[in-house]
């Protein structure tokens, strides 16, 4: 009788330890944060709602453009894997694509731009290459002037090559956008314009940049119409 009554007693000591560390782990659990978007699942990150992400980004006048220049974020493309950035965002974005012997540039291929709803045709080449352009969704310009100049260098070339931030688009939108924020700037595609802003928001809080009163509320507008709009799931490369 004592054997037994020692050994359901190790077995109900073995039950409250087991209970009091699964209450520790269910305390000590991450909570999402929305300021940081590097998270380590993509299940994690579809639970962002673009709207709430917007409530965590510090709202702040724009920084003086001084001392910005294209340079500040890279010299030109990086080379990931053996290929550049242009050419893998080319890879991603295109359809019935046709790459080189070396399989990194893109020859030809097909373009269903999401700024202007239009089928594009790619073509490589001086003349018909500008076409289709790579957008920075966050012009470097802008990130300069809201916080990118406070960060180390390498963060900012990440900023400049990160697929978050990459879009294959069409050239003279893009050339109209110029370094506007979505305050200034806004695709004539209006049915994207919630995965738009949502991207924006996606790349000021993985890069801790902030937005103007102006952007906010520009970005709040759009969002109201697409309350469960989520974020962009990439991660850094």
């Amino acid at each position: 009788m004592d054997r037994r009554k020692r050994r359901l007693g190790a077995v109900l000591i073995l039950v409250l330890i087991s209970f009091f560390v699964s209450l520790s782990n269910s305390r000590n659990t991450p909570q999402i944060d929305t300021n940081n978007v590097q998270v380590n699942s993509a299940e994690t990150a579809n639970l962002l709602k673009a709207i709430d992400a917007l409530g965590q980004l510090e709202i702040k006048g724009r920084s003086p453009k001084t001392g910005y220049s294209r340079d500040q974020f890279g010299n030109g493309w990086a080379n990931m894997g053996g290929c550049d950035t242009r050419n893998l965002v080319l890879q991603r974005d295109l359809t019935d694509k046709i790459l080189d012997e070396d399989n990194c540039l893109v020859l030809k291929g097909k373009l269903q731009d999401p700024y202007t709803a239009q089928e594009i045709d790619f073509f490589r080449g001086v003349q018909t290459s500008q076409a289709v352009q790579i957008d920075h969704v966050v012009a470097l310009s802008d990130a300069w002037q809201k916080g990118a100049q406070f960060i180390l260098p390498d963060k900012r070339l990440a900023l400049a090559n990160d697929s978050l931030n990459l879009l294959a688009v069409d050239g003279p939108a893009n050339m109209k956008k110029g370094d506007g924020d979505a305050a200034t700037w806004l695709p004539p595609n209006k049915a994207y314009r919630c995965r738009y802003v949502a991207r924006q928001i996606a790349v000021k809080a993985r890069y801790k940049l902030w937005i103007t009163g102006a952007e906010h509320d520009a970005m709040s507008r759009i969002l109201t119409t697409c309350p469960d709009q989520r974020l962009p799931l990439e991660q850094p490369q």
